[in-house]
């Protein structure tokens, strides 16, 4: 975890170092961003262990990266957290990873439901499924709010001046017919659901400029 925590730290850094060097040379109107893989964290019951275990992965996975980039800061529960794991960062190491974005990329696929559990390595948490969700082929939840509830999350809390979508989709095991056509409705259903939070969050003011599905890899056999 400290090699990962640090390797993290670098990422962030290059990321922050690239930022002014791409805007010097990408000419006039060059808009620089990053994209993240976010999702909300849901505790898996309303116990106090699970609650805590749900705010240390949203540190793990969310805010280990917005809040460098948006607050130049680690979390500080999380560096509590990690203790003597955290990364070595060097003066003048937050300020260079918080360049100033014009926009911010969000991969969303499903959500995280987590529950406690002291033996995981992923900050004592452990992914759990609620009862009766719908899956894909990847053992993913479908869950079309997750997308809603993660867009007003960085609108309220991040506040970057534009959105995109950049990974958004779902595996299923579809099957051509003779004539070659795939009848996809599962697929379909489940873009027109996030479609549908997208264009609510949208309506509540979040600025979100555009939407990408990442479709070259996600027929999965």
């Amino acid at each position: 975890m400290a090699t990962a925590l640090q390797v993290a730290h670098h990422l962030l850094l290059s990321h922050g170092e690239a930022v002014p060097i791409l805007r010097e040379n990408g000419g006039a109107g060059t808009q620089v961003g990053i994209t993240l893989n976010l999702a909300p964290v849901h505790p898996a019951s309303p116990a106090a262990e699970d609650v805590a275990a749900a705010r240390r992965r949203d540190g793990y996975l969310n805010r280990w990266f917005l809040d460098p980039l948006y607050k130049g800061s680690y979390p500080e529960d999380m560096l509590a957290f990690y203790g003597q794991l955290a990364p070595t960062v060097r003066p003048g190491d937050m300020a260079r990873i918080a360049a100033p974005l014009d926009f911010l990329g969000v991969n969303y696929y499903t959500r995280n439901v987590v529950r406690d559990d002291p033996e995981s390595p992923e900050v004592q948490s452990r992914l759990v499924m609620p009862e009766g969700a719908e899956v894909t082929e990847m053992d993913w939840e479908v869950y079309p709010q997750g997308l809603y509830e993660l867009l007003m999350r960085l609108r309220d809390d991040y506040r970057p001046p534009a959105i995109y979508i950049t990974e958004n989709g779902a595996a299923f095991p579809d099957e051509a017919t003779p004539d070659g056509r795939v009848f996809d409705p599962r697929r379909i259903a489940y873009l027109e659901g996030h479609l549908r939070q997208a264009h609510r969050a949208i309506r509540e003011g979040v600025p979100l400029r555009g939407y990408f599905v990442w479709s070259l890899l996600d027929n999965f056999e």
